[in-house]
């Protein structure tokens, strides 16, 4: 998979995609990232790629010309699968748009700044808007960041164990149930005795209660009205 990513800083995104497991994606070929700086595509010398938005109001807009620029040059390159703003007004993000997300091939990020990116753009360009939850950060660098890490996780190879994705919290729209290390008691804690019997489809069922227990009392409206 290759995701390229435009920003403004692009110094925000260095150490998300460095590190822990998305350094192993790239590093294993199964995730290329690629972040550039809008500013190569800026309007003048000075680096200009905002302005004031017509009809008055505090805030500057992204303006059109250098997005554009450098949405066309990079898809002279590559046909993009999706091309992405990270926008507090965008579909909330979660596991099933990062699973439907992992089976892209190419997908292109814009991260918006100030009061954020020209229409324009939006309405010829952008085939998918998301939000990371309802606030307002300073960019999108931050969320895109999110998405990245939450998509190329689920990429197969890069897990040492694939089904470890599976057992996720959201997939299946039930939390993850909980989990124990060694030692097996700990200050007089006790690891529950159906995980220490050897028979994984009581394990599994217990697995699967807790997860319905769980979801029920912190998150019911991931459950259908049978499942209450």
């Amino acid at each position: 998979m290759k995701i390229d990513i435009l920003s403004v800083i692009p110094e925000l995104l260095e150490s998300p995609f460095n590190h822990s497991i998305l350094k192993r994606a790239k590093e294993k070929g199964l995730l290329e990232v690629r972040v550039f700086n809008l500013r190569k595509w800026a309007v003048n010398d000075y680096g200009q790629i905002d302005d004031y938005q017509y009809g008055g109001g505090a805030g500057m807009v992204m303006m059109p010309e250098p997005l554009a620029n450098a949405i066309e040059e990079l898809q002279q390159e590559k046909k993009y699968d999706e091309i992405i703003f990270m926008t507090p007004d965008g579909e909330l993000f979660e596991q099933k748009t990062a699973n439907l997300l992992s089976m892209k091939e190419n997908i292109l990020i814009i991260c918006g700044h100030y009061k954020g990116i020209d229409q324009r753009i939006r309405d010829h360009f952008v085939t998918r808007e998301i939000s990371i939850g309802d606030y307002v950060l300073s960019g999108g660098e931050l969320g895109a960041a999110i998405v990245v890490d939450a998509i190329g996780r689920l990429l197969p190879g890069v897990l040492n164990d694939e089904t470890s994705a599976l057992f996720d919290s959201f997939q299946d729209n039930l939390l993850a149930p909980p989990v124990y290390t060694r030692p097996a008691s700990f200050r007089g804690w006790e690891v529950p005795e159906v995980l220490l019997g050897g028979d994984p489809k009581k394990v599994d069922e217990w697995r699967l209660e807790k997860s319905l227990e769980l979801t029920r009392m912190k998150r019911p409206n991931l459950l259908s009205d049978s499942d209450l």
